[in-house]
């Protein structure tokens, strides 16, 4: 078999910008091809999504509900539209993706007002919460409805079980939900090392935002419902949200190949584990300074703004913030599951020249 199309890119380059940034995990491409051929029923009523069903309630126990879409923004617009009302809001850090990273799509496309808290790590906790869970019947005030955290957080951060149990606690008592943004969580249970459910629905999360790009997939996340009561016509909510695939056998398999054995686990460990060698090589380089612990597969590091664009030119990576001052950027690299010890180090002895320059 032949094809037309021609490699663009030279596949031995790799980049410290995003694990998106990763191709597809072989496995994963031998899963597609495996549900390939012949004809299936589309629109999720196919062999393969009534499989991934069983697979997801494996991880997450029997309640567990699980509707592929196809991106991360649309996990989390479909998860909160189907817990939320048009007049009621959700409470989330300042960082969160859904407010930092989304462009507006919660508030476009979900019609829905984001409640934000400032934190210095990336992290809600119920005193954070009541920052924002206040005006409870005032009209004036779009009511607070849910509360929606990251784990792994947008700052590289982990939430233990306990923090989320007391958030999930704390917000259940008074009258809220609570939304997961796991875009990394197979990162973040990897670091942990606990099971998934040990995450969400043993802490008492209500709904999650799966993430499978970010981890192998081609394309394709999941909203998984944990409390079948805390949404509302979701199936409808993912159809008029444009997320309902046709061909959905293809999204489906993924997670099949991704969560029925540990290609999950193993694909997170090889990216934590990078990143945490990554750190180790640069944390004592002059005018390197890591400003956090590095808990999942994100490293974050303050140094001189020159060297990070000389730097850029020959790995590509992205700032975080330029407002340091004193001539210093904050930068953020990123590992993915292809990521290799000789990546790293190739990265890390280009920095050193960089920085000696």
């Amino acid at each position: 078999m032949t094809t037309d199309a021609v490699r663009r890119h030279d596949p031995k380059v790799k980049a410290f910008a995003s694990d998106n940034y990763a191709g597809v995990h072989p496995e994963i491409m031998e899963a597609i091809a495996l549900a390939n051929g012949g004809h299936q029923v589309s629109y999720g009523d196919d062999v393969y999504t009534e499989a991934l069903r069983e697979v997801f309630r494996r991880h997450f126990g029997e309640q567990a509900e699980a509707f592929p879409v196809f991106n991360g923004t649309a996990a989390n617009v479909v998860s909160l539209r189907s817990m939320c009302a048009p007049w009621e809001a959700v409470i989330c850090p300042e960082s969160a993706h859904i407010n930092s990273d989304e462009g507006g799509a919660p508030e476009v496309i979900g019609g829905l007002k984001l409640l934000p808290v400032p934190t210095p790590d990336g992290k809600l906790t119920p005193e954070l919460v009541d920052r924002q869970a206040w005006g409870f019947g005032d009209v004036h005030r779009a009511q607070p409805r849910v509360v929606s955290i990251s784990n792994a957080t947008e700052l590289g951060t982990l939430y233990t079980p306990a923090e989320i149990r007391a958030i999930c606690d704390h917000a259940h008592e008074l009258g809220l939900l609570v939304h997961l943004d796991g875009a990394r969580i197979t990162n973040a249970a990897a670091a942990l090392d606990l099971p998934l459910r040990a995450l969400t629905t043993d802490a008492g999360v209500d709904v999650v935002s799966f993430g499978g790009t970010k981890i192998g997939l081609l394309l394709g996340e999941a909203v998984v419902v944990l409390n079948q009561s805390a949404v509302r016509g979701l199936p409808y909510v993912r159809k008029t949200g444009m997320q309902l695939a046709s061909k959905m056998r293809f999204v489906s398999v993924q997670f099949e190949a991704l969560l029925a054995g540990d290609l999950w686990l193993r694909s997170a460990r090889q990216a934590n584990a990078m990143a945490r060698r990554l750190a180790e090589a640069v944390r004592h380089m002059p005018g390197v300074t890591l400003p956090r612990p590095v808990e999942a597969n994100g490293v974050f590091a303050i140094l001189p703004a020159d060297v990070a664009d000389r730097l850029r030119k020959r790995f590509r990576f992205y700032n975080w913030n330029e407002q340091i001052g004193d001539g210093m950027v904050e930068v953020r690299w990123m590992c993915a599951f292809d990521t290799t010890e000789s990546d790293v180090d190739a990265f890390a002895a280009a920095l050193a020249e960089e920085l000696s320059a």
